[in-house]
């Protein structure tokens, strides 16, 4: 059962996490008391602290766009048979992608991201969820799979998703595989393996960089097809200051390679925390950690009470996922709401 706090709100919109003004009104607490770990982004952002006054003031230049998919190519290792365009946010993309598409029908390996399955749906499509790759069906035209998974932390083997891509472009379809979350692990992502077959490719740029407000993202895949969705999303599609501050952060080897360390180990004192606290540890990534519990709406309520908001699931009422907090402080204001749940939950 769907708790009551969750359910839909009335503007149709989806439940996700991050939404503050959510959390006040229905816990109170100031904007500015809470601990937001329910989004998966990076806490510790790139830090952008010179961007020209010409990118506030001008029109996105063809060759600001041209530089950040440069450095897009070289951080993401996009395979020569493939190409690549920048959007503002993969949001944006996954709104666009259904309504290009003929209707047919549409299998999404799920739990995931639910965006997804509305908008395919909203569109028209045929959508079915299923559980795993080996679950897609003979009539499917499209498949859809988040990897590493939100919010599991699912992964596939390399083969078996070039062999995917392979069989449904043979059908007159595609596999669309979102790799918002592969920045902390990319020797899985495919990138490097498109080719005329696909698969196409969502790389969102504000998780790992920690700057989700940026709004920008990328589509890798086939030219023919990146070039019909760069020309749908017309001129200055991404904002000069957007192009201008991710082509330096996708060229600073010395910042990514230190924090794919330092989220790593995030990761691990998060899930150590979180098993110490009597939860089970479903998955997760580097960027978050998934727990399941039958107490689960009742710790959602503890901890916002507490004002720290971690992400529950409408659907699937006993998953908790946690990201990451960015201070010491707040690991301790964690840790301590956790240690007094788990004394509650021990005296009952």
């Amino acid at each position: 059962m769907i708790p009551t706090f969750l359910q839909k709100p009335e503007n149709g919109l989806q439940f996700h996490g991050g939404d503050l003004h959510w959390a006040c009104a229905n816990f109170g607490h100031d904007m500015s008391e809470w601990l937001d770990i329910s989004t998966g982004i990076n806490p510790y952002p790139y830090p952008i602290t010179d961007v020209t006054t010409s990118a506030w003031q001008r029109l996105p230049s063809a060759s600001a766009e041209t530089a950040i998919l440069d450095a897009a190519k070289t951080y993401y290792s996009v395979s020569k048979a493939a190409k690549i365009c920048a959007l503002p946010g993969t949001q944006s993309a996954i709104q666009l992608l259904p309504r290009l598409m003929p209707l047919s029908e549409v299998e999404i390996i799920s739990p995931t991201y639910n965006e997804h399955a509305a908008c395919w749906s909203r569109a028209g499509h045929q959508v079915r969820e299923i559980e795993g790759i080996e679950d897609i069906s003979g009539t499917a035209k499209i498949a859809i799979l988040v990897h590493p998974n939100n919010p599991d932390g699912r992964k596939y083997l390399t083969q078996d998703l070039k062999a995917l891509a392979k069989k449904l472009h043979a059908r007159g379809g595609w596999l669309i595989i979102d790799e918002a979350f592969a920045d902390t692990d990319p020797e899985i992502s495919l990138a490097p393996d498109v080719d005329e077959n696909g698969p196409l490719i969502l790389k969102s740029f504000g998780k790992f960089f920690g700057l989700a407000g940026l709004r920008l993202g990328f589509l890798i895949g086939p030219p023919p097809f990146v070039d019909r969705i760069r020309g749908e999303l017309g001129p200055w599609a991404v904002s000069g200051i957007a192009l201008e501050a991710g082509a330096k952060a996708l060229a600073d080897d010395e910042w990514i390679t230190s924090t794919r360390s330092r989220l790593h180990n995030s990761a691990h004192r998060m899930t150590n925390l979180l098993a110490q606290s009597g939860l089970k540890i479903v998955g997760g990534t580097d960027l978050f950690c998934l727990t399941e519990s039958e107490n689960t709406e009742d710790l959602f309520r503890h901890l916002c009470e507490a004002a720290i908001l971690c992400r529950m699931f409408p659907e699937r009422p006993n998953f908790l996922r946690f990201g990451h907090p960015g201070t010491e402080k707040e690991w301790i204001r964690l840790e301590t709401s956790l240690h007094d749940w788990t004394r509650s939950e021990n005296s009952r």
